[in-house]
């Protein structure tokens, strides 16, 4: 706090109005001067050392002859001289009047307070409670953490530390069993001379997006986020929005950008801005105009913006399940059967306990045999067996039920119905060889002899997709090629071989977020 000490000089005397005695408090002149005497007329500062002072005011009007607004009595001779023993100061007893302020005569700046020169003679400095100077120091701490955290360098260090880890995320891959990177990063042969399994299942980054490095760094950017809202960009909006009249030239011509315009008008002025987009506003001579006001806005928005998405994915990442599978043409699954929970939010719906049955799995091809698109004919079952969504779905164009979302990702091929010397058809599994690349290819073989006899002898087949099969004989000789849906049979080492079918999986993702009930969008 600043308090003001006004002082007024008379024929013989000074007289002088002390102010409250304040604890640890100092009396300091607002005006230096060269002479050792007390400066007239002037006036003197209080600072109190508990509280900051922002500016020195200026001094207020000159008092009354008689200062009879402070109650201040004058008729005491100044005592002392200039004997060398320093200023002299005399004051009036406590008694000589009891509404009447102490007067006190300097021949120089007043000196501290002291303590015991109240009324009473025993004065004491009030106590510091100790519950405000917990307060005032929890309010030091907090401001100190929000200027910390507004720091623009710390939030561009955080925002390429997330980059980093989800740069990581891509390369490493997510939500595999422990085996796989015990094979990937083992301990006798380390990526890059010091990587192995440990530093990828020990800080989460098998699971990069939900594991607690990952999400410590998005709340650390919000945190940030939102303290440089509070502290920088708020602020500024509310200054910008101060109306601000200049009554002078002078003050005008200060600022960075003035121009005189002798035969200007304000009105002329005023339409000419209005009409470049401004905000205009007039008081009397003056004119005040603005625009851009919403551009303050724009820093607030992005920040809110980048919150938001931050918090959902920290909700989809601890409040989700997931799951995939393959499954043949013609079988079904239970969607609770294969969805495991991705964080501590996840709360198992009811949707659980839906059943889903693939009716057709097909696909389409591009004329040079590629596979251009592929199709899955699904049905949702509940308790009770009644069908309640059928859909087809394919690549982009999921099935969402009850919080639940179907993704179709991939294929496979199952199994070839085949007749045998018109025997059959028997469905012979079609098994995945290996492959450089991305090439698919399926296998399985047919036994010419009994499959209990060693050395048994076969037919084997070979696919690439659903729409031909390979066929080579029991020496692995080529014999030709043959379509499911042709129905052309094919001799092989003296056999009527005839493909029924091709029956291909479809591969599902599933996807379940307990929060799509609160926000569906």
């Amino acid at each position: 706090r600043c308090l003001f000490f006004f002082a007024r000089e008379q024929a013989s005397q000074r007289c002088v109005a002390t102010p409250p005695r304040l604890p640890h408090s100092l009396l300091l002149p607002a005006e230096p001067t060269a002479s050792a005497a007390m400066p007239s007329p002037t006036c003197y500062l209080l600072l109190n050392p508990s509280r900051a002072c922002h500016r020195l005011l200026p001094p207020s009007p000159r008092l009354p002859a008689r200062c009879a607004r402070l109650r201040v009595s004058c008729d005491v001779p100044r005592q002392g001289g200039d004997d060398g023993g320093g200023p002299k100061r005399g004051v009036i007893p406590a008694g000589a009047g009891k509404g009447k302020k102490q007067v006190v005569f300097f021949d120089a700046a007043p000196p501290v307070a002291q303590q015991g020169d109240g009324e009473d003679g025993k004065g004491k400095a009030p106590e510091v409670k100790q519950d405000g100077a917990a307060l005032r120091a929890l309010r030091r701490a907090t401001k100190r953490t929000l200027s910390v955290l507004s720091n623009l360098p710390l939030a561009i260090a955080e925002m390429f530390a997330i980059a980093g880890l989800m740069a990581l995320g891509t390369v490493i891959d997510q939500g595999e069993p422990p085996s796989h990177y015990f094979e990937q990063f083992p301990e006798d042969n380390p990526v890059f001379g010091f990587i192995t399994w440990r530093w990828i299942l020990t800080p989460g980054f098998d699971h990069m997006f939900s594991s607690p490095v990952f999400l410590g760094l998005l709340a650390l950017l919000a945190a940030s986020l939102m303290a440089c809202t509070f502290t920088t960009q708020l602020p500024m909006v509310k200054v910008a929005k101060r109306w601000s009249f200049m009554s002078s030239g002078g003050s005008i011509r200060k600022q960075d950008f003035a121009e005189s315009l002798p035969r200007a008008s304000i009105q002329d002025l005023g339409v000419i801005l209005m009409g470049a987009g401004y905000e205009v506003f007039t008081k009397g001579p003056s004119l005040y105009a603005f625009k851009g006001l919403a551009g303050r806005y724009a820093p607030i928005g992005v920040h809110v913006a980048m919150i938001f998405v931050m918090a959902g994915a920290t909700l989809s990442a601890t409040g989700s399940f997931k799951g995939s599978v393959d499954v043949p043409q013609g079988l079904n699954f239970v969607i609770g059967d294969i969805m495991k929970p991705k964080g501590i939010f996840s709360v198992a719906p009811d949707v659980f306990n839906t059943e889903v049955h693939v009716n057709r799995f097909y696909m389409e091809y591009y004329d040079s045999g590629e596979v251009s698109q592929f199709y899955s004919d699904l049905s949702l079952f509940d308790l009770d067996g009644k069908e309640v969504m059928r859909r087809t779905i394919k690549v982009n164009d999921p099935l969402r039920y009850g919080g639940i979302t179907i993704y179709q990702t991939d294929w496979g091929f199952s199994a070839l119905q085949v007749k045998k010397n018109g025997e059959g058809p028997f469905n012979l599994a079609m098994a995945p060889l290996q492959l450089n690349g991305n090439k698919k290819l399926y296998g399985t073989f047919l036994p010419l002899e009994d499959s209990d006899s060693s050395g048994v002898k076969g037919i084997s087949m070979l696919a690439r997709d659903l729409q031909s099969i390979v066929l080579y004989d029991q020496d692995g000789k080529f014999v030709g090629v043959r379509r499911p849906s042709s129905k052309l049979p094919i001799e092989i080492n003296g056999n009527e071989i005839l493909i029924e079918d091709a029956i291909g999986s479809t591969g599902l993702d599933l996807k379940v977020r307990t929060t799509d009930s609160v926000l569906p969008f």
